[in-house]
């Protein structure tokens, strides 16, 4: 999976001398001002934007293989995996590969607080008044005791718009995309949306 930072430049501004320049290079005679030329070309680009974002779907898109940790799995044993892929957080599977669950950084994190999320300097700052490293007491626990639960997932159709409102609706980074026994095909980041974006500007 990608770095989900990844962001694209802004929109190119097209300025009236622009327009005035491309009315130049058309040969003929075209009944328009560059003000209304500079408005339609704007307002047409962005019905050209959305009916890419419309069009696009997620297995267009979407990061394969996908990497997942096992429900059975040992937590020092998944924190030393996403630490090694410096994944934030990855899909889980059950015995049969079907998603069963999601871990990610915030999910160590609630534990680690009693089921209020610590942020990394709070956990800092209780390391060094030596009470102690909060993270001993996930030992010996498995992943499926702090994974999110029940998974967000989608089919390979669901559409760039559609994955956008979920990323907000549910406020995830991810989404895994599954077939119809519900085992992964691939995933989508925030980067890869990003991206596939900024690709059809």
């Amino acid at each position: 999976m990608k770095n989900e930072n990844a962001s694209c430049s802004t929109t190119i501004d097209i300025s009236e001398q622009d327009v005035i320049a491309a009315m130049k290079d058309i040969q003929g005679y075209i009944d328009i001002s560059p003000g209304d030329f500079r408005e339609v070309f704007q307002v047409a680009y962005k019905h050209a934007l959305q009916r890419i974002w419309d069009s696009r779907v997620a297995q267009d898109m979407m990061t394969q293989p996908v990497q997942c940790l096992r429900a059975d799995m040992d937590l020092m044993q998944a924190a030393t995996f996403l630490a090694e892929k410096r994944f934030s957080g990855v899909p889980v599977v059950d015995t049969n590969g079907s998603i069963v669950g999601v871990l990610s950084e915030k999910d160590f994190l609630a534990k680690m607080g009693l089921g209020q999320p610590l942020s990394f300097m709070q956990i800092v700052a209780h390391c060094l008044t030596n009470k102690g490293c909060m993270a001993t007491s996930l030992r010996n626990h498995a992943v499926s005791e702090i994974m999110t639960t029940p998974a967000i997932t989608a089919g390979p159709k669901i559409t760039m718009g559609e994955i956008s409102s979920l990323f907000i609706d549910k406020q995830i980074n991810r989404l895994p995309i599954v077939d119809t026994e519900g085992r992964p095909l691939g995933i989508v980041t925030r980067t890869d949306l990003v991206q596939s974006y900024c690709l059809a500007r």
